[in-house]
């Protein structure tokens, strides 16, 4: 097989860049994580503070077995699959070979590709820049949506319509718009108690 074909069939990804760190946002904030950061994103968000991963020809591709491995390197047992986009790829391969090691697995994703892999917990964090796939919305545990935008709560609210009874819904500021929305959010939480707030608390902390 061609690299193109090990990539197209999930046996290699690109990575960005792969840490054991503290998970700062969202449900599991504070849990010891390992990241798996995958190169290559198609979604194009203005302030996404990872612009660098859009581009995957220029990450190397590492055999999952690889990732796997490294991983086992650090203590903790949950794995955060996040990106640029990881939905870009064929994830089940990769699910399979860590659950066969013992790890707790998350994914965070904008949905914006067919839903592939077996997870713990999917984190949805749809945006406006491309639209999400259908499959995302039964998966979904967490619905997590930035606020860049006033109109982003409306945004925000058309998706919650369409995930499960059981998905959490969080509101979380943009880091560069925090001080003008989180008084926003805080009211808005407070006026539609359905919704609670995740904060990247990892950017307080100043934890990479």
């Amino acid at each position: 097989m061609t690299q193109e074909e090990l990539v197209a069939e999930g046996l290699q990804l690109p990575v960005m860049e792969a840490f054991y760190t503290i998970q700062g946002e969202g449900r599991f904030t504070g849990y010891p994580a390992y990241f798996i950061r995958l190169g290559g994103c198609d979604v194009g968000c203005v302030w996404c503070d990872v612009k660098e991963s859009w581009e995957a020809g220029k990450w190397p591709v590492f055999s999952i077995q690889k990732i796997v491995d490294e991983a086992l390197a650090y203590p903790g047992r949950l794995v955060v699959i996040t990106g640029g986009e990881p939905l870009m790829y064929n994830l089940g391969p990769l699910t399979n070979l860590l659950k066969e090691k013992g790890f707790t697995i998350n994914i965070e994703t904008s949905g914006a590709h067919p839903f592939s892999g077996e997870f713990d917990w999917v984190c949805f964090s749809p945006k406006k820049f491309k639209k999400p796939h259908p499959s995302i919305y039964e998966k979904a545990d967490e619905l997590k949506v930035v606020v860049y935008n006033a109109s982003d709560f409306a945004f925000a609210e058309a998706h919650a319509r369409l995930v499960g009874p059981q998905c959490e819904l969080r509101l979380q500021p943009e880091w560069s718009k925090a001080e003008k929305f989180t008084p926003e959010i805080i009211e808005y939480v407070k006026n539609h108690p359905i919704w609670k707030i995740s904060l990247q608390t990892h950017k307080f902390m100043d934890i990479p």
